[in-house]
């Protein structure tokens, strides 16, 4: 057993090692410009990564809320139960994000596309509709980045095709985009 947990924490490490603080930073001020404009960010992902687009909606929702200081406006689309369920009966499984995603978003806004393999349909349709209404599209992705890296602004991929870390980075880059986030809103001033 302790052969299998030093392997899964080494790919951990391994893919971490993968992302540069460039491209963190990327995901930052892309997220940062729509703060600062009253922009929507949309989040969305499937199975496990649809359980990392929630857990971020919460920690850019709340957990940046600084005295005095304007709120981000975020959902994660995904949430909505009823609305995910009727587009998936009625339309296809493949339009549970891109519909809300023509309904609700504007110019401007960021969609966050969350997928291990790059490849997830409904991810793929969601960055085609977020591009149909002007948004920015940012994707955090696996398996050296399947078709999305090819659909969206900026993005964070790694090479792992291991569900499981791949996951669990993305849960990190959460945090820590969040965190570098709540920073600078709380201590530097954000606007």
């Amino acid at each position: 057993m302790s052969g299998y947990v030093s392997a899964y924490f080494d790919k951990v490490r391994k893919i971490m090692d993968e992302v540069s603080a460039d491209e963190v930073g990327e995901v930052v001020r892309v997220l940062e410009e729509a703060y600062q404009a009253d922009k929507t960010v949309f989040i969305c992902g499937n199975g496990g990564s649809a359980a990392t687009a929630s857990h971020w909606a919460c920690d850019l929702g709340k957990g940046t809320v600084a005295m005095g200081k304007p709120r981000f406006r975020v959902l994660s689309i995904g949430d909505h139960q009823a609305l995910l369920t009727a587009y998936a009966n009625d339309c296809g499984y493949e339009t549970v994000f891109a519909e809300p995603i023509r309904s609700w978003a504007r110019p401007g806004d960021v969609v966050i596309l969350i997928t291990a393999s790059g490849n997830s349909p409904n991810v793929l349709a969601a960055a085609e509709a977020a591009h149909e209404m002007g948004c920015t599209t940012v994707g955090l992705i696996g398996f050296g980045g399947g078709k999305l890296a090819d659909l969206v602004d900026c993005q964070i991929a790694v090479t792992c095709r291991d569900y499981g870390p791949v996951e669990d980075l993305h849960m990190i880059l959460d945090h820590l985009i969040s965190g570098l986030l709540r920073r600078k809103i709380a201590d530097q001033g954000i606007p």
